[in-house]
């Protein structure tokens, strides 16, 4: 049981480390879900194969509104950079 409860608390630094993490950081991101999914399945043995395999893979590409960051302007119109115009959608 004490095994289990440290399992658990390394799955959820792991998480609470991925929330943190830059988009363009897959690897840490695939390390927590991959974690995440082997200690559902086999428990802590399989947090850390699956970490290690999630990390190894990496995780979903996180995009932005036609690959860009979103701005708001002073009325709150979105937009974003492009060839240095502003695109409003």
């Amino acid at each position: 049981m004490k095994i289990f409860i440290i399992a658990v608390a390394t799955v959820g630094a792991l998480i609470g480390l991925a929330s943190s993490a830059s988009a363009d950081d897959r690897t840490l991101t695939g390390a927590a879900i991959g974690a995440g999914t082997g200690a559902v399945v086999a428990g802590p043995p399989g947090a850390v194969v699956g970490g290690v395999i999630g990390a190894v893979v990496g995780g979903p590409q996180i995009t932005f509104y036609h690959h860009h960051r979103v701005y708001f302007d002073d009325s709150k119109r979105r937009y974003y950079w492009e060839n240095h115009q502003r695109h409003y959608y």
